[in-house]
């Protein structure tokens, strides 16, 4: 955990592949809109994003929308890759680590119904842009990442960008953060198998937890609802994002 970064001292008083078919990698791209190493007006970039990439697929929340046209997204990817914040893939941050590509990750954050209310945990958050973007939506977010260096960055970048709202700890991303649960909201940022039963038993009764199930193509978007201490779910839209190795499945033993 990073000091002084528990929700309990927040000084807010808050309960703080190649070629194809398949998709481009995010060097083929840069080779190809000839966007790797250029100088770009990043809020002209976010403004592109906001009206290419989110209302045209069916995001309408207009606090959602905001926020994602507000949150500096070139702050949370490596000085590298600045030029391709806003491009419509999936960024990696660190060797198999990705922040998600705008339209799923906003249209999943969407599918969450978050409340200003609400205190919500956010697995996997890499170098902290998904959890800027749930900090404007919500009473305050524990944003829980296993990579060292990636927490670091986070909970560097957030409070810099003034998002004390949010803190950032250190941990499993399959154990979740059980030590400041109950949550009104869980959001698993990639695609993963399957949900671990110990993530249902932090969420709050009539608490919601979404997640993008399977891999590629097929894999699915959905909601979670925990009543009466019951779980039921319901998928929505397709998004092929990268996968959390943490949640694979184990190969089942096969005579």
């Amino acid at each position: 955990m990073h000091a002084g970064s528990i929700p309990a001292e927040a000084s807010t008083g808050s309960r703080v592949g190649a070629g194809m078919p398949g998709r481009w990698t995010t060097a083929q791209l840069a080779s190809i809109t000839g966007l790797e190493g250029m100088t770009a007006d990043f809020s002209i970039q976010r403004t592109k994003m906001v009206d290419g990439q989110l209302r045209t697929t069916d995001v309408t929340n207009v606090p959602l929308l905001d926020a994602m046209h507000q949150i500096p997204r070139e702050e949370f990817v490596p000085a590298r890759r600045k030029s391709l914040a806003y491009i419509d893939e999936d960024i990696e941050v660190a060797p198999g680590r990705y922040i998600m590509e705008p339209s799923p990750f906003a249209k999943l954050v969407q599918l969450a119904g978050l409340t200003k209310a609400d205190f919500v945990l956010d697995i996997g958050c890499t170098t902290g842009y998904s959890a800027a973007v749930l900090s404007q939506l919500c009473d305050s977010v524990v944003a829980l990442e296993s990579d060292a260096e990636l927490a670091a960055m986070a909970s560097q970048t957030l409070p810099r960008l003034g998002h004390d709202n949010v803190a950032v700890v250190e941990g499993p991303l399959t154990e979740g953060w059980p030590r400041q649960a109950p949550y009104d909201a869980i959001l698993i940022e990639g695609a993963i198998d399957h949900v671990p039963e110990k993530l249902f038993a932090q969420l709050r009764d009539g608490g919601r937890l979404v997640a993008i199930v399977g891999r590629g193509n097929a894999a699915r978007a959905t909601l979670y609802l925990k009543q009466g201490g019951a779980i039921s779910h319901r998928t929505h839209f397709n998004a092929a994002v990268r996968p959390l190795a943490d949640f694979a499945r184990a190969p089942a033993f096969q005579f």
